[in-house]
């Protein structure tokens, strides 16, 4: 039972990463064509990667993990 929703989570996972590499490349390619979901996907990408920046040595650890989840 856990590593059927094991595999579900992962494949999710893997879906929500695609989507947000997909949304990454559009906004680089074409600025205005996320217009109708009003995201700024890359800007929220930069946040998010700063806030684990600056927290120093936790942000690095909180980072590893996440990393580690993923895979």
């Amino acid at each position: 039972m856990f590593s059927s929703l094991n595999g579900m989570l992962k494949s999710g996972i893997e879906v929500a990463l695609v989507l947000v590499g997909l949304g990454v490349v559009l906004q680089i390619l074409f600025p205005d064509a996320l217009a109708f979901i009003n995201a700024d996907v890359a800007g929220n990408l930069i946040d998010l990667i700063n806030q684990f920046s600056g927290a120093g040595l936790i942000g690095v650890i909180a980072a590893l993990i996440v990393v580690n989840q993923l895979k």
